[in-house]
């Protein structure tokens, strides 16, 4: 039988299961996808904990994952823009993309580039989307100064780039290990940690125009102590420091869309953007994969590999 994650109960890594299911038949107006890759992301983490469960109730068990890419297995009736056979990528909405097989409406999809290997299609729609609504929300224009949070991490890698593409002078906030990346990319490292505030000031002695968090940990309280108006700060996390400052909050939701996906897509698989990857698990060494994400020092994303027959270019790095 195909497998799939499932959590029986809020918690820590013990609930999170690979088990036997059904696999799933289209009704009409849907497809099926096999699934080749499927990404991984915080805010999963935080479902699965129960941090989430307001916002994102669900009825036990249910499974994890937003982002997967495969081939279309199957389509029911009415769907005439993707065929079996077809290269796709998209999101699920029941958040259960770490799979073998994902039922999805084709509004959800889009036909994968080509040139986009499986492993970034597979883990690309939350990091793209997200990185679109944080860059979209503080409004960068040429000249400006933006610092922002978290700048090698998944989101933070696509954000940075988007943010050089607008004109804007991007300060990106990371660990010194994630220095030559995104020298590489445009962008002017500075290392997190004691001290932050007075480095941004000496690179920045004219004042940061927006700040971009996605991070959380107190980088709101520090944009505002810097000066950034609170219409131009955007966090993805910090959701207590927003309301508090009356920062922004636009994430995923903000940009998530086919067009939006589509765009950053193609962008990668011409060139214009680098996504790095940390590591390429398993599907079966799923725990693995958290643990790493967990440790929140991975520079670009953690992929799961569903298809044994599709080489990973990286190994998982524990």
């Amino acid at each position: 039988m195909p497998k799939a994650v499932r959590l029986s109960a809020y918690g820590g890594l013990e609930q999170l299961e690979i088990v036997d299911v059904a696999k799933p038949e289209p009704q009409a107006g849907e497809v099926v996808v096999s699934v080749i890759a499927a990404g991984t992301n915080p805010g999963e983490i935080s479902i699965r904990e129960g941090f989430l469960k307001e916002m994102f109730p669900k009825a036990f068990p249910f499974g994890q994952g937003a982002d997967f890419a495969g081939r279309v297995e199957t389509v029911g009736a009415g769907v005439t823009e993707f065929a079996p056979g077809d290269e796709v990528l998209g999101w699920s909405e029941e958040r259960s993309a770490q799979a073998e097989y994902v039922k999805s409406s084709p509004a959800r999809l889009i036909a994968k580039p080509p040139a986009l290997d499986w492993f970034r299609a597979g883990s690309l729609f939350v990091v793209a989307t997200t990185a679109v609504a944080a860059v979209r929300a503080v409004s960068l224009k040429p000249g400006d100064v933006v610092a922002i949070s978290g700048a090698a991490g998944g989101a933070g890698s696509l954000a940075v780039q988007l943010a050089q593409r607008s004109g804007a002078r991007v300060i990106g906030i990371a660990s010194d290990g994630s220095a030559p990346f995104l020298r590489s990319v445009g962008v002017e490292p500075l290392a997190y940690g004691d001290g932050l505030a007075e480095r941004l000031r000496v690179a920045a002695p004219d004042g940061l125009d927006a700040f971009i968090d996605l991070f959380g940990d107190g980088y709101i309280e520090l944009a505002v102590t810097l000066g950034v108006a609170p219409e131009r700060i955007n966090t993805i996390i910090d959701f207590a420091g927003a309301k508090k400052a009356g920062a922004k909050t636009d994430g995923s939701a903000a940009a998530g869309s086919r067009e939006t996906l589509a765009f950053v897509a193609d962008a990668i698989a011409w060139g214009d953007i680098v996504m790095p990857l940390t590591a390429i698990y398993p599907f079966a060494m799923v725990h693995d994969a958290y643990i790493e994400l967990a440790r929140r020092k991975t520079h670009g994303k953690i992929v799961l590999a569903l298809d044994a027959a599709i080489t990973a270019p990286l190994r998982p790095t524990r």
